[in-house]
């Protein structure tokens, strides 16, 4: 006999009490669903964390929707087996963020006085440091992607005072840092001229460019993810008009490769 699923409920906490107890039915008759640890959901969880993102930029809210349930089913599974452990459960987690969250809003739930954004991220730093954190930077996972990183590891210094208040000062920066790297390279014999110290002195520019960005309020993971979803449509566009025409790009001049690159840009590809 088939287990009956829970109905449908409107209210917040019906909704969320109907997923802990698909969960745990999940968890007690599913083959897959009981084989799981926290290790194996690792790296699907980190998936449905870029099918999120990706959602996001693409302004689906539908499939956000969507994405953020996985999410939250990922979350509720984690729970679920810490609970098996005798570790921790969902309201543990539950409190626990709550606490935290009144903890580093004392202009909210103290009497702190805050004047703007900057003072929150100030005050939450230093709030981090009092609960224990031996760094500011040991809230950066060592996990996160190269650029990304970057652009944390600049936003929690800042909070801390750590950072140029005048935007010119960081362009300047930018441009020493783009001149250092230049300065490894043999242009007249179109050559690198120590490859150890041209990467590190473009790891420097790739820094700066960042941190500018930032200044800036760009984003530039996003900035960067939008590029490649524009050069992957476009280059797309190319691959297929060739197709039409019968040709195939190894055999194609880059200027004749051109063509269908401006013909995508004028589409607004």
């Amino acid at each position: 006999m088939a287990t009956q699923a829970p109905s449908s409920q409107h209210t917040p906490t019906e909704a969320f009490q109907r997923l802990l107890t698909v969960m745990n039915t999940l968890r007690i008759e599913c083959p897959w669903d009981k084989k799981q640890t926290m290790e194996s959901l690792r790296m699907l969880t980190i998936e449905e964390m870029y099918e999120l993102a990706d959602a996001v930029l693409e302004n689906d809210l539908e499939e956000v929707k969507k994405e953020l349930g996985d999410l939250l089913m990922h979350l509720v599974f984690y729970a679920k087996i810490a609970e098996e452990q005798h570790a921790f459960d969902i309201t543990d987690v539950l409190n626990a963020v709550c606490d935290k969250l009144i903890n580093r809003h004392p202009h909210i739930y103290a009497d702190t006085t805050v004047n703007n954004e900057e003072d929150v991220k100030s005050n939450w730093e230093q709030i981090k440091l009092k609960e224990g954190n031996k760094s500011v930077l040991s809230g950066v996972p060592n996990s996160l992607p190269a650029l990304v990183k970057a652009y944390r590891i600049q936003d929690k210094v800042r909070g801390v005072g750590f950072d140029w208040e005048d935007k010119q000062e960081v362009w300047n920066k930018v441009e020493e840092e783009l001149a250092e790297f230049k300065n490894e390279f043999d242009m007249e014999n179109n050559k690198v001229i120590d490859q150890d110290k041209a990467e590190s002195e473009f790891g420097d520019l790739l820094f700066s460019l960042i941190n500018y960005a930032r200044h800036i309020g760009i984003n530039p993971e996003n900035a960067l993810e939008k590029t490649n979803k524009k050069f992957i449509s476009r280059f797309t566009f190319l691959e297929n008009k060739a197709n039409e025409d019968n040709k195939e790009l190894k055999n194609m001049t880059l200027n004749e490769m051109d063509v269908y690159w401006n013909e995508a840009k004028s589409k607004g590809l």
